[in-house]
């Protein structure tokens, strides 16, 4: 029978366990302080959203009212024809293009599907660097299926911008962001597919 040895038994540790352990919660604080910093930026950027919607909202006695041209659906490779240009209802494709900023142009039948959802189209062309630096940044911001801004290139268009709704649209003849802000706020959100807002 072997004899136990008397005394203190000896712990054997993973060699550079402590480091392991110090770079996983460096790694935690590390993605802490970025997800801080993202919620300041949006909030912060919301935040400038909001005091550029309060200071637009005159413009919205300019935004254009039709009628409502209907909701079919298109068949396959069917094209539809418009009573305004861009269209702001009727016939549309049955996929919609998905929020975002685009660079290159997209089938009107898809973009009334969006406006139907209760998405915002944005038409641009040129209309400075300014400009297209908020629209993209707003892109991101407003993304929801059922509320978020599609932009997308019109040619033609020169430095005018034209932002559109399901039966609403607001003229730019030039890049006015609290005009922008203030059409955004009042329709995002509030298509006659799904209302969200």
């Amino acid at each position: 029978m072997a004899k136990r040895r008397k005394g203190k038994k000896r712990i054997h540790r993973a060699p550079h366990r402590w480091l392991l352990g110090g770079l996983g919660i460096a790694l935690l604080l590390l993605i802490a302080g970025g997800l801080g910093w993202w919620l300041r930026s949006q909030s912060a950027a919301y935040a400038a959203f909001q005091a550029a919607v309060l200071r637009g909202q005159p413009a919205l006695q300019r935004v254009e009212s039709f009628p409502d041209e209907g909701r079919a659906h298109l068949g396959p490779g069917e094209r539809a024809t418009y009573r305004t240009d861009p269209p702001t209802s009727g016939p549309h494709s049955p996929e919609s293009v998905p929020p975002g900023f685009y660079t290159i142009e997209q089938p009107p039948e898809r973009l009334v599907h969006s406006l139907e959802h209760g998405l915002v189209v944005i038409y641009y062309e040129d209309p400075g660097p300014e400009a297209l630096q908020t629209l993209q940044a707003w892109a991101r911001m407003f993304n929801g299926p059922w509320d978020g801004i599609v932009v997308v290139p019109r040619p033609g268009l020169g430095r005018a911008v034209i932002l559109t709704a399901w039966t609403h649209m607001l003229r730019l003849e030039s890049w006015d962001p609290d005009a922008a802000a203030a059409f955004v706020d009042a329709f995002r959100g509030r298509g006659p597919e799904r209302p969200v807002r």
